[in-house]
């Protein structure tokens, strides 16, 4: 089993190379060099005590001050391996935001290392816009949202532009980024 800090060094490199390095996720380079992502690392084997977890770190971000941590990644290398599993959990995870009285404050967007958009079959590249090396919930604040979408009106050109990055990359170019890291190689 990986340590911490090969969980954390392994999704910097992630952020570094594919969501930043591609522009798969405009917003995300300010903040991540600004030091306002958050990453914490789940020791979590079951859903249940992730979402116990991923409680306590929705009331973290609500408490701390936008300036100082803007989002976080909640990685957890031990639980929902299975991408069925997580992502019929990500219905978990919006339920609680609701229960927490947060709807409108806060939003769950879902990464995982077999991230696979409907209709699409699990080797399509486009899948890989949204595969990490490790199952992660990513915490965003619905302001943080609203401003990147002002700044940004016709968001669903970034979706369609990144589909249209990782097809010209290909599955051989992913392969090339990662230089033998076959945990983010795909």
């Amino acid at each position: 089993m990986d340590s911490e800090q090969e969980v954390i060094a392994a999704t910097r490199l992630w952020l570094e190379k594919a969501v930043i390095g591609l522009n798969l996720c405009p917003f995300a380079a300010s903040v991540y060099r600004d030091g306002r992502v958050r990453l914490r690392v789940s020791d979590q084997h079951s859903a249940s005590a992730l979402l116990q977890e991923l409680r306590a770190e929705m009331h973290y971000l609500i408490g701390v001050d936008p300036r100082r941590c803007e989002t976080t990644l909640l990685i957890h290398p031990r639980a929902l391996m299975d991408f069925i599993d997580y992502n019929e959990f990500l219905a978990q995870c919006d339920a609680a935001i609701a229960a927490a009285g947060l709807e409108g404050e806060l939003q769950v967007a879902g990464f995982h290392p077999d991230f696979q958009f409907a209709g699409t079959e699990p080797s399509d590249i486009e899948n890989y816009t949204n595969r990490s090396p490790y199952p992660m919930l990513h915490l965003l604040r619905e302001a943080s949202v609203e401003r990147a979408v002002a700044a940004a009106p016709n968001t669903q050109q970034i979706y369609e532009r990144n589909i249209r990055t990782l097809r010209a990359l290909g599955h051989e170019g992913w392969r090339k980024l990662w230089r033998g890291r076959r945990d983010l190689a795909g």
